[in-house]
């Protein structure tokens, strides 16, 4: 929708690393935020004059997400419309970032507030102070007549972003002497058209860069006092890893963000001068993370937390190990569910080794099944592992960490008999990391399987439990490979992640698999050969309605999976795709969905040419069963896929066919009569042809 060129990351925090001879107000080091006309990356250049520093406490993802949203905002109302206490203020795109930056400052104004948003997100304005009756639709003109009992003769200013109709009626609720500001791309009006239009009232459309550097300045130190004495807070921002800036670029571009996107860069290894901070750690997988730490990543400042501190067994001789391979270690009894003893411990920190990463490693195990679990035993099992972690969060999210490592288990993911407890206290630290990514703050959760290493919460297995953790396919970690897991898991770009071996063979014997494990063990009846099959099959017995009802229901699952709603409810089936937020990315994932499915050869273009779910289901239902069912036996059919269509609930007319056509076949194959016999010799022929002579043969007489 841009006009022209966009540079990207015209906004950006980070740290000085250098400044020119002119430069007097910055200094390497010095953490900053601010725009950059030439797009940003892990360096990047601009003018001092467009930069200012970041407030204590804050995150770069915070930083990063105020400049362009408030300098706009305060520009548009304060410089442009000259907003005034005690007027009145229409915002369009409230929920935007833009759009919540423009409220705050209306209302430290004294202002009186209108606001726009589509209607999912009114419950956004809602927590933000905003009654019904000051609230209406972004996606049509509604607001005019909804508004106009309130204002009477119009409202003061409306700062616009939206496009065609709606800019007409809030040109129509502009009181005598308002002025409409647009910031938006997409419709920009003439202004001396405007005020023949609508005597007394002024149009200016304008971008934030119009201000120029010595005013950008001012108001980013204007904007840095109100946000330093608690005026102004940081929007609401959700932070993705920019190796996933493609998805994060779809959902802004479908608008179904509030407040702001933040791209981040992929965290730097801890400085090898700082200290990394284990919990667990004179437990065996905090003493084998320490070593690694140690010879693998030259980190040699460790701070290692247990309950009973230097009286664990075994304390002494991993101090001495680890001091003989360089390091310095300091242990610490800690209870880190206790946040007084934490924050009396991270105080002693010496500030010449500042903390740099955290691996949360404790935990304890309390097993028993739903039903026998009491408070007290929900406590043992959360408050090691998931107390720990928010206290953990809670003192630590300031600091610039590179690393926030929490071991979790599989429990959480896939469930584990007799374990609730353990694995409630496992998904709270896989949605802590989780949200802390979408926070801009490093965070990695590995929801580990079981190690070949005995420790404190496996060395209790028997030969029994054993056998009955193979049989579900999960195989032993060897400890070694296990290091490389964690080695790999810190760089990846997402947040919650399953450092785990599997024996597919194993998963395969195991019959109804979880959902999330049967994509990594298919077998010949979840091929996709045998889908296409199945839905042929499936669809041969109905009758026309029943047949177009359950396409039209698979065409609305899958195109909901691609938008991310979480019903297929939400796909209306006259509803045009194009409206429903599908653009020529999506379209082609839900193409690539529905060819898997249906085993049809479809074109880019599908549901461009068929352009609402009624259509595409009346289209796609007359490929797939065109000829009675036959176009679903094409050339990519193997023998056994064929035997599950004959298997399947056939119509009698179709089946036999079927085996008029097949036997033909076997015919030509033994180059005789075979008509007359299905029985035996039909079965030989059949298994000793090759596929690629059925193949031919299919497709000629199919």
């Amino acid at each position: 929708m841009y006009p022209g060129e966009a540079t990207i990351g015209g906004e950006a925090a980070g740290v000085v690393t250098e400044v020119g001879p002119g430069v007097t107000g910055l200094q390497p080091g010095q953490r900053v935020m601010g725009l950059f006309s030439s797009g940003t990356g892990p360096v990047a250049i601009t003018d001092e004059r467009l930069l200012t520093t970041i407030p204590d406490g804050w995150t770069f993802a915070q930083a990063a997400s105020v400049p362009v949203a408030f300098l706009t905002a305060y520009y548009g109302l304060h410089h442009l419309a000259g907003l005034k206490p005690g007027e009145s203020v229409l915002i369009h795109a409230a929920t935007g970032g833009v759009g919540q930056a423009a409220l705050q400052l209306a209302r430290h104004w004294n202002t009186t507030v209108f606001a726009t948003a589509s209607r999912p997100k009114w419950p956004v304005l809602h927590e933000l102070g905003l009654t019904d009756a000051y609230i209406a639709s972004s996606r049509d003109t509604g607001f005019e007549h909804h508004f106009r009992p309130i204002v009477g003769d119009g409202i003061d200013v409306v700062l616009d972003c939206l496009a065609g109709d709606p800019v007409d009626a809030s040109l129509r609720l502009l009181a005598p002497g308002g002025r409409f500001v647009e910031m938006g791309k997409t419709d920009i009006r003439d202004a001396d058209t405007v005020a023949r239009t609508y005597p007394g009232r002024t149009y200016q459309a304008f971008d934030v860069l119009d201000a120029g550097p010595e005013l950008i300045q001012e108001m980013l130190e204007k904007l840095r006092e109100l946000f330093t004495s608690g005026v102004l807070t940081p929007l609401p921002l959700t932070a993705v890893d920019i190796r996933n800036a493609q998805p994060a670029l779809r959902h802004l571009a479908q608008a179904r963000h509030t407040g702001k996107l933040v791209l981040t860069l992929p965290p730097a290894a801890p400085a090898p001068e700082g200290t990394v901070l284990i919990t667990g750690g004179t437990g065996t997988l905090g003493a084998l993370v320490a070593r690694h730490l140690v010879t693998n990543h030259g980190l040699t400042n460790l701070l290692l937390l247990s309950r009973r501190g230097a009286d664990a067994p075994d304390a002494a001789a991993l101090v001495e190990e680890l001091t003989g391979l360089g390091a310095h270690v300091t242990v610490a009894a800690c209870d880190t569910a206790d946040a007084d003893q934490l924050a009396a411990v991270l105080a002693a920190i010496p500030a010449e080794h500042p903390l740099t990463g955290v691996v949360h490693t404790a935990g304890v195990l309390d097993d028993g099944v739903v039903t026998d679990l009491t408070a007290e035993r929900l406590d043992t099992v959360l408050r090691p592992k998931a107390d720990a972690a928010w206290n953990l969060h809670e003192q630590t999210k300031h600091l610039p960490l590179a690393w926030f490592i929490l071991f979790s288990s599989l429990a959480g993911t896939l469930g584990s008999p007799g374990q609730a407890n353990y694995a409630a206290a496992n998904a709270s630290l896989d949605a802590l990391a989780t949200w802390r990514h979408t926070q801009g703050l490093p965070a990695t959760s590995l929801a580990w399987g079981y190690w070949n290493t005995p420790t404190g919460m496996t060395s209790h297995l028997t030969a029994a439990d054993h056998a009955r953790i193979a049989r579900s396919g999960l195989t032993p970690i060897p400890t070694d490979e296990a290091m490389e897991m964690l080695d790999t898991s810190v760089g990846a770009a997402h947040a919650d992640l399953v450092p785990v071996t599997l024996n597919t063979n194993a998963l395969r014997n195991r019959g109804t698999l979880p959902p999330i494990l049967r994509s990594l063990a298919p077998s010949a009846a979840t091929s996709t050969a045998a889908k296409s099959v199945n839905l042929a099959a499936d669809l041969a017995p109905l009758t026309p309605a029943q047949r177009h009802a359950h396409l039209l229901t698979l065409i609305r699952t899958h195109a909901a999976a691609v938008l991310g709603h979480p019903t297929p409810d939400t796909i209306p089936p006259t509803h045009n795709f194009k409206d429903l937020g599908f653009d020529s990315l999506t379209a082609i994932e839900l193409r690539n969905r529905l060819t898997t499915t249906t085993n049809l050869a479809l074109p880019t273009t599908l549901i461009f040419d068929h352009p609402t779910p009624e259509a595409l289901t009346a289209h796609l239902g007359e490929q797939i069963l065109s000829d009675g069912g036959g176009s679903a036996l094409n050339g990519s059919l193997g023998l056994d896929e064929l035997e599950a269509l004959a298997n399947g609930p056939l119509p009698d007319d179709v089946r036999k066919n079927l085996a008029l056509k097949l036997r033909g076949i076997l015919s030509k194959v033994e180059g005789g009569d075979a008509a007359g016999d299905a029985g035996s010799s039909i079965r030989d022929a059949v298994e000793s042809a090759t596929d690629d002579e059925l193949f031919e043969l299919l497709e000629k007489d199919f």
